[in-house]
């Protein structure tokens, strides 16, 4: 059953006035609409599927009833036991939880641990000897308090799975069937998620009990007020494009995604060899090192924050004005997510994909997910062969292997003619393929330029070979394999 209305202030939510007054404490008067809608529901004890992207206040949709209701016990947790488990897929949301739930709290007697991996484990075993009323946790840290006996799930009666696609795509699904199975069958559950792939539907089928559904925007849509864009750039060029954009005075807080840990660690290392102060957070880093990282990022003191796909789940940072994608994620959602840092709370953003020619499909799989095409952008840094690929279907197409009309002829031939030039670039305001740089000019000095503000110099040398560089490579190849005929480009 769906939640279709909601209600529009706090205090028609039958809240109890600890918790209002929580709430007027933090300047919060108007619920958003997963509030309004999933917390009547709670309240009544049901469970609850909710489809909400991040940045909506899913959190409090949960932590406020889950407060009202074991505030209003006298029952009081025994030893290594807690009242209410929280899963999240990461030490930053895990934490970011944790917070959320003693700010709501605080005018309630009741105690929240959290605990993750990455720290050391005899404090959080000290902390759960006496039992807890909140236990928020990452899978693997509480599997591990588990086995060695230092925690008791038997008398859990709030179970909350948070961001459970993103469980789904960290391998955590077999950790979460294998602590569900430890917990008691009369329980109130609720599964929280931006998007709602098939696995996700199993998964709530065998955790929930005729459960209620809230969904608050159709799964794998994006925040209506994030504005995103496209750059096709070529790889070896996706450096100058990003210091390029970074150097706009309208980008104040900005997070780039990369899909590895090595490539957020290179990002950083290029940006601060261009003058650009960033940091980058990981799962290779400490968790100090984590929390250093977001401190100097949400003070405004280190303005870029290079992150994976992984340690962004629990960036909740006010004022993020930018994402850019460095590198498209393999998976649809994974874009979902990356956007929603921006235009969080009725804010807006702007997230910026760079797109080289690999990247092309991945594209074309995040376009179908979210529905709509995203906006390719104009630029002056070396464009992807792939930005062909939003050429209107009326106009002359470059040939496979340089343009042309055939494989031998004078508009033809792999170094490209005149309809198919190897490196020309799209004019997407005409639909029509440019020279994007002269061989023997730009592309020697390392590309584009900003503003009229020249690259660094060790930016410029990250450029791609020049045709000079080139042609004799790709003769000696032709000679290996098509002898005498083929010698003659």
């Amino acid at each position: 059953m769906k939640a279709n209305y909601y209600m529009t202030d706090f205090a028609g939510l039958k809240l109890v006035q600890p918790l209002l007054r929580a709430l007027s404490d933090e300047g919060y008067a108007t619920p958003t609409p997963i509030q309004g809608k999933a917390i009547p529901v709670l309240i009544e004890g049901r469970d609850l599927i909710g489809i909400a992207q991040t940045g909506t206040g899913k959190t409090a949709a949960f932590a406020l009833p889950m407060l009202q209701r074991l505030s209003a016990s006298a029952y009081r947790p025994q030893p290594k036991s807690t009242r209410a488990l929280i899963l999240a897929p990461t030490r930053e949301l895990a934490a970011q939880i944790a917070e959320s739930f003693k700010v709501y709290g605080k005018h309630l007697n009741l105690r929240c641990e959290v605990v993750f991996g990455g720290v050391p484990i005899h404090r959080q075993i000290k902390a759960l000897t006496p039992g807890v009323d909140i236990l928020v946790a990452t899978p693997g840290r509480l599997v591990d308090l588990w086995r060695q006996k230092c925690v008791r799930l038997d008398n859990v009666e709030i179970f909350v799975l948070d961001e459970a696609d993103r469980m789904l795509d960290m391998g955590f699904i077999p950790d979460v069937k294998r602590i569900a199975a430890m917990l008691p069958k009369q329980r109130q559950t609720m599964l929280f998620s931006a998007t709602m792939p098939q696995t996700i539907q199993q998964l709530s089928g065998f955790l929930l009990v005729n459960p209620a559904s809230v969904e608050v925007t159709p799964a794998a849509t994006t925040a209506e007020k994030v504005e995103q864009r496209v750059l096709f750039v070529q790889k070896a060029n996706k450096r100058a494009a990003l210091a390029g954009l970074l150097r706009d005075d309208a980008i104040d807080k900005v997070l780039v995604f990369t899909r590895t840990k090595h490539g957020a660690n290179k990002v950083v290392k290029q940006l601060e060899d261009d003058g650009i102060r960033a940091n980058a957070i990981h799962g290779n880093k400490s968790q100090s090192a984590r929390e250093k990282a977001l401190q100097e990022f949400r003070s405004g003191r280190t303005p870029v924050l290079v992150a994976t796909d992984i340690a962004s789940r629990g960036i909740d940072v006010d004022g993020v004005t930018h994402v850019i994608n460095f590198e498209l994620p393999n998976e649809p959602e994974s874009y979902v997510h990356r956007i929603g840092r921006t235009a969080r709370a009725g804010a807006t953003g702007i997230a910026i994909s760079l797109v080289d020619a690999e990247e092309r499909s991945f594209l074309r799989d995040i376009e179908k997910t979210i529905r709509q095409p995203l906006v390719v952008q104009n630029h002056n840094y070396g464009s992807a062969p792939g930005a062909a690929v939003r050429q209107p279907a009326n106009e002359d197409r470059p040939h496979r292997n340089g343009g042309g009309n055939h494989r031998g002829g004078n508009n033809g031939g792999r170094n490209g003619g005149q309809n198919g030039n190897r490196n020309g670039v799209q004019d997407y305001g005409q639909g029509k393929i440019r020279d994007a740089q002269p061989a023997n000019q730009d592309r020697n000095q390392g590309g584009a330029q900003t503003d009229g503000e020249k690259l660094p110099a060790r930016l410029m040398n990250g450029a791609a070979r020049t045709d000079e560089a080139q042609r004799p490579r790709r003769r000696r190849r032709r000679n290996r394999s098509g002898g005498a005929n083929h010698a003659a480009v």
